[in-house]
């Protein structure tokens, strides 16, 4: 398999090099952060006054962890580094409390991101002859602009068209020849139950490539994904707090994502201990920024789950790689005082080959018990067969999820269609149990 780089000088650093710039960048970011109200209270606690502090790399382990809720209580300002005639973006993203969490960029962040996109992007085989359609939100969401930046840095064509309009998004597909989409793996598999409708068959497409992301799903469903269209999925994985998309991505051989250390250093840690994971262990993620100055984020704890793969790639790229997302500690279900992860969901029922493209959990109250309702779109002819088929069907999904979550659960199977339908990131989940 032909090996294609972005930049093969930095893609292919030695380790022993990668660490010593790993060292020169966490102290210019350590800087960066001591010019902010938060930090700079926070690093001198830790007995660090300045970028001389840091001798190491296992020096960083001295400075506490950086949450979300730290960026909430730092709005607007408090995580700011340079003034503000300097700042050329700002992205925001809101959660529960409504107070958003900010990250700036300077014109040389937005540079440096765009960089390590394009380095995605080409790291799965893709160049300036594709054509790119861009079918991710655009706006305060990160995802759909830094993907459209990596992707003209690259040279592609690039079809801003955003998400929605699903009719336009399948013509649009059709008449530019779009070779690659950025688009949700959810809304994937709403655009192929939608292609005859729209008068059209995955033949008449040119579509050989889908980028992934912006919500947690299934090896499973990627593989869905992969066999309805003919195309080849990538994994792709990034947050606001770090960006956006481009923190890391898969090559080609698809075994794992290339996390960019020159940019980020990763730690993986058992979310209960705060202590470090060892190798191959799914714990959660810890990413310290190192090529950012306007928001520099010292061990920042995400919340999304996973584990560092032993070993290099064939790709040559010596940049580490972590596994899928598997879920987020936050994302966690208590069913029952059983621990659940929406995934294992997943992963159970898109093994079955006549499940369609969509599905959503129920969580209810029944007496004092939690109650698991999955609700499953199925291919339409089954509902044109014996009705003892469908009660197979229920029996094989609710005995597999049994084995595999150790919760009973009740199984409904819906015509194609018929579950609600989300453009941008699914929601999967629907909770209605009292909060107490």
């Amino acid at each position: 398999m032909e090996k294609a780089y972005w930049n093969k000088a930095e893609e292919t650093l030695e380790r022993s090099a990668l660490r010593k710039l790993q060292l020169k960048r966490l102290r210019q970011t350590i800087d960066w952060a001591l010019r902010t109200p938060f930090y700079k209270a926070r690093l001198r606690k830790s007995g660090i006054s300045s970028s001389r502090d840091i001798k190491h790399l296992d020096d960083l382990k001295a400075i506490p962890f950086t949450t979300k809720d730290d960026l909430r209580e730092c709005y607007p300002y408090g995580l700011l580094s340079v003034g503000l005639k300097d700042v050329v973006r700002v992205h925001t993203s809101s959660g529960t409390t409504g107070t958003p969490t900010v990250i700036y960029h300077t014109k040389e962040d937005i540079f440096r991101w765009t960089d390590l996109v394009a380095r995605c992007i080409v790291a799965t085989g893709a160049g300036k002859k594709d054509i790119f359609q861009n079918m991710m939100s655009y706006g305060m969401f990160t995802g759909g602009l830094g993907l459209h930046y990596g992707a003209e840095r690259v040279g592609m064509t690039v079809i801003p068209i955003g998400s929605g309009n699903t009719r336009r998004q399948i013509q649009l597909m059709h008449d530019f020849k779009t070779t690659i989409a950025h688009i949700t793996p959810s809304y994937m598999l709403h655009l192929y139950s939608k292609l005859a409708e729209a008068g059209f068959a995955v033949s008449d497409l040119s579509l050989k490539k889908a980028y992934l992301g912006a919500e947690p799903y299934s090896e499973n469903t990627r593989k869905k994904i992969e066999e309805l269209f003919g195309v080849d999925a990538y994994n792709s994985y990034g947050l606001s707090e770090m960006n956006g998309p481009g923190v890391s991505f898969e090559c080609v051989y698809k075994r794992g994502m290339h996390v960019w250390e020159d940019a980020y250093i990763i730690e993986v840690i058992d979310p209960r201990t705060l202590e470090e994971t060892p190798a191959e262990q799914e714990g959660e993620i810890v990413f310290t920024t190192l090529t950012r100055s306007a928001t520099p984020l010292l061990r920042y704890r995400t919340r999304d789950l996973a584990f560092i793969y032993e070993g290099g790639c064939k790709c040559g790229r010596t940049h580490r790689k972590i596994s899928r997302i598997t879920g987020r500690t936050d994302d966690m279900l208590i069913i029952n005082g059983v621990n659940v992860y929406p995934s294992q969901v997943e992963e159970v029922i898109m093994r079955i080959p006549q499940v369609g493209t969509n599905y959503q959990i129920y969580l209810e109250k029944e007496g004092s018990l939690d109650k698991l309702v999955v609700k499953v779109e199925i291919y339409s002819k089954m509902f044109k067969g014996d009705l003892r088929e469908l009660d197979a069907l229920q029996e094989r999904m609710r005995e597999d999820l049994c084995a595999s979550i150790i919760i009973n659960p009740e199984i409904e199977l819906h015509e194609p269609g018929s579950l609600p339908v989300f453009e941008g990131k699914a929601k999967r989940v629907v909770d209605t149990r009292q909060k107490l």
